[in-house]
């Protein structure tokens, strides 16, 4: 195959990839000494899947199999990386260019909030889809920037977003804002084990309290589970409208993304749960905490 060939192939690969939402890296060679001189230039395309394999070749011997392993890690990672290597051939640097998917926000409810929550979302890159079971609101009019806008079912429409996938990816943002929290709720149960990256539940902090108590009691889920849901949704800045709750929302949706240190209206009742679990178990134990912090000689401060 032709180096001109190789290329349009890794150009198609590229691409299909950014089309079908893959995470993928183009390796470079941007020097190369000695024997490893017909190497300059040459490109590769790696995916995360390790059973996937790479196209294109280095034609860089014995130390091809450890760039693919970095680039991989790279990839992982999310960050481009310039990698530089020195053998009896000679010298290599590699820089691994890294295209992530973009982060999709999926916005379940088309009503007041969803409006200005699909605008900001799309200013800040993010791919933007947004559902409701009702065809007036879900309408591309009322959403002229989202990606993606879809009237029908909630949780069937969502299993459809899966394209065939068990779950969805760690790049999918969910925000549930219906109109009734029975819908919600039905969403929450379709995506509570998917390893998304944020799942967000409008609602007061006592109605969530009373919807999470009650999905333990009735449905048997693990009270842990709904440590990862940001429900009341959003930062803590005293929204009242409702773009203002738009933007608490996307916020603490950045925030997430970013690794950021703010904490969300989620996190006081977050730290509730967790303590009556920790003193559920220290009961079953014939302890309480404070009980063992005095046997040990420690304070109860954190």
């Amino acid at each position: 195959m032709s180096d001109h060939e190789d290329a349009i192939r890794i150009l198609d690969a590229l691409t299909q990839a950014i089309e079908r939402r893959e995470d993928v890296a183009l390796v470079t060679v941007t020097q190369a000494t000695g024997a490893h001189g017909p190497s300059m230039g040459r490109h590769m395309v790696i995916w995360a899947e390790e059973t996937r394999p790479p196209l294109g070749r280095l034609a860089l011997g014995e130390l091809e199999s450890r760039v693919v392993a970095e680039a991989r890690e790279a990839l992982d990672q999310g960050r481009h990386r310039l990698l530089r290597y020195r053998d009896p051939g000679g010298e290599v640097a590699v820089f691994v260019e890294v295209q992530r998917r973009p982060p999709h926000l999926i916005v379940v409810g088309a009503g007041h909030i969803a409006v200005p929550l699909a605008q900001m979302a799309k200013l800040a890159d993010f791919r933007v889809t947004v559902l409701d079971d009702r065809p007036e609101y879900a309408h591309p009019a009322r959403f002229p920037t989202a990606d993606q806008v879809i009237a029908g079912p909630f949780t069937e429409e969502l299993r459809r977003l899966r394209r065939g996938k068990p779950t969805f990816d760690r790049d999918t943002y969910v925000v549930l804002v219906t109109r009734g929290h029975q819908h919600d709720v039905a969403c929450l149960l379709e995506i509570l084990d998917d390893p998304v990256a944020y799942i967000g539940m409008i609602g007061s902090r006592r109605r969530v309290r009373a919807v999470f108590e009650l999905l333990a009691q009735e449905q048997g889920i693990p009270p842990e589970k709904f440590d990862r849901v940001h429900a009341p949704i959003g930062l803590d800045i005293g929204a009242i409208t409702p773009a203002e709750i738009a933007v608490a929302i996307l916020a603490e949706i950045i925030n997430v993304m970013r690794g950021g240190g703010a904490e969300g209206l989620s996190g006081r009742l977050r730290r509730e749960r967790r303590a009556r679990r920790e003193q559920a178990a220290a009961g079953a134990k014939g302890k309480t905490p404070a009980s063992s912090d005095r046997a040990s000689g420690t304070s109860g401060a954190s």
